[in-house]
């Protein structure tokens, strides 16, 4: 488990612990109904895990969130947040389809009581498998692409199909708008971009990068794990990973006050990734990230899994 402990401790370095003022989130209605319940069947390694069976949006599908608070969760507190796409998958694998998941509960616990990072909590959003590519392409780089280059796209059988709606304007419009300000109101959290953040991998690797560069004011931080971008299944002449660092070109928030992280393994899915790593470099440098705020690494031998 190469990747958790560095992700984790970057996007949570302890070089930021210093509080700032609150961004205001906006609300919805209905805010003094009580959302998440306690989820006792969840196999932990440690923390406690609340749920929303589904949760009805006005912008996507309802679907399950999840909230993960590590050991001695107090009120007396106040802890940022870190929102995972994929949510399914992030603490037990004996209830995912692949029987993997990414150890979230054993790494966070791990490097909190270590005092590596801050102390925070976990919102994890599931996907719904039918929708899951629709939900988390950056939608707005698809405008990037020429009509001939969208018919190539949507001629594609898997992941895309004729007509498809993308809808991850919407699918942010939902984490922003109606998920951040419950979990605000239920979970005491720090509600500023600095204490808020956002990860995922493969097209949640994608959403990641879009929702910090759509909402620099709410994340101030973003973990792109072995993030896709090829943008759907890997094609010759493939002109959708170029349309996706072009709208990087013209949206990247202020190196100033965010900080982003890139990684890619070299097998399975993850051998498509390396060739696109100089690219994403440059454009992060010319947008004046450095070592200090940005990482994109490569972790050789290892593939697309949540085990890796």
């Amino acid at each position: 488990m190469k990747w958790a402990p560095i992700i984790l401790a970057f996007l949570f370095m302890v070089s930021c612990k210093k509080e700032h003022k609150n961004v205001v989130s906006k609300d919805i209605k209905n805010e003094s109904i009580a959302f998440f319940k306690p989820y006792s069947q969840a196999k932990l390694s440690s923390g406690k895990l609340m749920r929303l069976d589904s949760f009805t949006s006005k912008y996507i599908t309802p679907r399950p969130v999840d909230v993960w608070l590590p050991e001695n969760y107090s009120k007396e507190k106040q802890y940022a947040v870190l929102y995972m796409h994929d949510g399914q998958m992030l603490f037990d694998s004996t209830s995912t389809w692949n029987k993997q998941e990414w150890k979230v509960d054993e790494w966070a616990s791990k490097l909190m009581n270590e005092d590596e990072i801050k102390n925070f909590i976990v919102v994890a959003i599931h996907n719904i498998k039918a929708e899951r590519w629709q939900d988390l392409f950056p939608q707005k780089a698809f405008k990037y692409l020429s009509k001939e280059e969208e018919t190539v796209i949507n001629q594609q059988k898997n992941h895309i199909k004729q007509g498809s709606k993308l809808n991850g304007d919407s699918y942010l419009k939902f984490l922003v708008e109606e998920l951040k300000p419950i979990v605000n109101k239920e979970f005491s959290t720090l509600k500023n971009k600095e204490n808020t953040f956002v990860m995922g991998s493969s097209m949640g690797g994608l959403m990641s990068m879009y929702a910090i560069c759509e909402y620099p004011e709410v994340f101030g931080g973003a973990a792109c794990i072995s993030t896709h971008w090829p943008g759907a299944k890997p094609i010759d002449n493939n002109p959708l990973p170029w349309a996706i660092f072009k709208y990087m070109e013209n949206n990247l928030p202020d190196p100033v006050n965010h900080k982003i992280y890139f990684d890619y393994g070299t097998e399975t899915l993850d051998a498509y990734y390396p060739k696109y790593a100089p690219t994403v470099n440059q454009i992060l440098m010319s947008k004046g990230y450095t070592e200090n705020n940005f990482k994109n690494l490569k972790f050789e031998g290892t593939n697309h899994s949540e085990n890796a």
